[in-house]
């Protein structure tokens, strides 16, 4: 259950990220409410999965898969490109968050 709420906050995170483009400055207030609610929800599920994940780890899993998340939706919904060195960055945030959980003595 613990990665389950986790999880659920990746993606309230992305939603609320993936909306802050299309605020257009917090001119709109559509997007705009979507990314006051997606982060509130958010920081609440992660605060929930606090009580049973090691902040170490939860905050990795949640900044690093969200930070690969929106990069790809950066790419697919906005059009964005990555250079070697963007994929270079996302790469090693990736191998950080697996050396993270390989730590043991959770």
């Amino acid at each position: 259950m613990p990665y389950l709420l986790l999880a659920l906050a990746i993606v309230s995170e992305v939603c609320a990220t993936s909306c802050l483009k299309l605020t257009e400055g917090f001119t709109r207030f559509w997007p705009s409410a979507g990314v006051a609610v997606g982060y509130v929800l958010s920081f609440v599920l992660l605060g929930r999965a606090l009580k049973h994940i090691p902040v170490s780890v939860a905050y990795a899993v949640w900044s690093g898969a969200g930070t690969a998340a929106v990069a790809g939706i950066g790419m697919v919904a906005f059009g964005e490109s990555l250079g070697r060195m963007q994929w270079l960055g996302l790469a090693l945030i990736v191998v950080g968050v697996v050396v993270l959980n390989l730590k043991g003595g959770h």
